[in-house]
């Protein structure tokens, strides 16, 4: 298998700074390097070895490699049920009247907890956030080696594996985290990196009906929320919004997507062909920005997106300061 060369000298060459930015009046820091999470500096030594443990075992695939033809797989190559254990969860409680509840879903190698505090900071008052953690598991991208991630990836291209047993996992464990909340509350699912992928697979698991192992998908969602993600299982998307139901549960799912053009890890054009692949195949209420030098973070400019968005398309009240 190719090593991405790109990827690891920039896992070597990590820095630690990161600058003080501001949201809407909210003091928030930023790391200046294309990292997973909007804290992940705190980590970014640990992801470093992910790259080099990996590069030695010749086990990296190039993550820029991916493409949206080719042959589609399931999750058939496994012959065993797996475990998933997923991590601690943390919720950020409404500071107004709670009108919606959105999961949010971290990027690979992250916690829940990182993201819980960027959220906590932003002007949603009538938003409770649900940030849970994905289980620690061996990655294939990395040659076998643990981190917290929402399902098993070896690269982004349709003609590798398809985790389908792990996105099902990961996306009916959202279910169950959305299906307790009251009946008069909006609910939406987003995410970075992963998360975002992993939110676009509970998209097209509801404009369906079902997860991809046949099981009924029980929850309604009122908006989709991705950042610098992919569109996993993409050529089977059209299978899925096919039948009057389908179709019109994607039409009227209102979905935004946000992606730099400087991002090195997963690339713009990739986070473009999944809007296009979206729009053309019936989700019809999407929005896609993109950001001229933003890399694999986040910035305020993008959060204040995120905040003007969710507070129309979910017709918040007080969603402004």
């Amino acid at each position: 298998m190719s090593l991405n060369l790109e990827v690891c000298k920039a896992a070597i060459n990590i820095k630690q700074n990161t600058q003080t930015r501001t949201v809407k009046g909210v003091k928030t820091c930023v790391p200046e390097v294309p990292l997973v999470s909007p804290f992940y500096h705190l980590q970014s030594f640990f992801i470093a070895g992910f790259f080099l443990v990996a590069a030695v075992a010749g086990c990296i695939s190039v993550i820029t490699n991916m493409s949206f033809s080719g042959p589609s797989i399931g999750s058939g190559g496994r012959t065993a049920r797996r475990a998933f254990e997923f991590g601690r969860t943390y919720v950020v409680k409404p500071k107004g009247k709670h009108q919606a509840t959105i999961v949010w879903l971290h990027g690979l190698g992250d916690n829940g907890s990182s993201w819980s505090q960027l959220l906590e900071t932003l002007p949603l008052p009538n938003i409770k956030w649900i940030c849970p953690t994905s289980p620690a598991q061996p990655l294939t991208l990395f040659g076998g080696f643990p981190t917290t991630a929402w399902f098993d990836v070896s690269d982004l291209s349709e003609d590798a594996h398809q985790d389908v047993e792990g996105m099902d996992a990961s996306a009916a464990h959202v279910l169950g985290l959305l299906s307790t909340e009251p009946p008069n509350i909006k609910l939406g699912v987003g995410g970075f990196s992963m998360g975002a992928a992993t939110a676009l697979y509970s998209a097209s698991c509801f404009s369906h009906g079902k997860f991809g192992n046949g099981n009924t998908y029980s929850t309604h969602l009122d908006a989709v929320v991705g950042l610098s993600g992919w569109l996993p299982c993409a050529k089977d998307l059209s299978k899925k919004v096919e039948g009057e139901e389908a179709a019109n549960r994607a039409s009227s799912l209102p979905v935004l997507l946000c992606h730099g053009k400087a991002d090195d890890v997963v690339r713009f054009r990739y986070g473009e062909k999944s809007a296009e692949k979206l729009s053309t195949t019936g989700f019809k209420s999407l929005t896609f920005k993109s950001y001229e030098s933003l890399g694999h973070y986040t910035i305020p400019e993008e959060m204040d997106e995120v905040c003007s968005w969710l507070t129309s398309k979910l017709e918040l009240e007080g969603g402004k300061s």
